[in-house]
């Protein structure tokens, strides 16, 4: 017998459940000493803010990329020059 798919309908959409549990964490991290669980804390509301942030994206009719990931995307491709061998690749050979 095959296991049935437990399905469940959401009565809110995914950007207002997003800001929601944003919202709730940061009141979390606000009773919390400085330390490990806060940096988890402050982690997760980056994580649900990038979240609504895509699902934003997504949802517009504009087919380009947000600004602020291109920014990022080009940062990275900088610091990734094929010119100038890491510090790691060279402590390999």
């Amino acid at each position: 017998m095959q296991k049935r798919r437990r399905r469940f309908k959401q009565t809110t959409t995914l950007a207002q459940r997003l800001t929601l549990e944003a919202r709730r964490l940061r009141e979390q991290v606000r009773n919390l000493p400085p330390g490990a669980e806060q940096t988890q804390l402050w982690r997760k509301i980056r994580q649900a803010e990038t979240a609504l942030r895509i699902d934003e994206w997504l949802a517009s009719p504009v087919p380009s990329p947000p600004h602020t990931v291109m920014t990022a995307m080009n940062k990275d491709q900088k610091k990734r020059s094929p010119s100038k061998p890491s510090a790691e690749a060279a402590g390999d050979r």
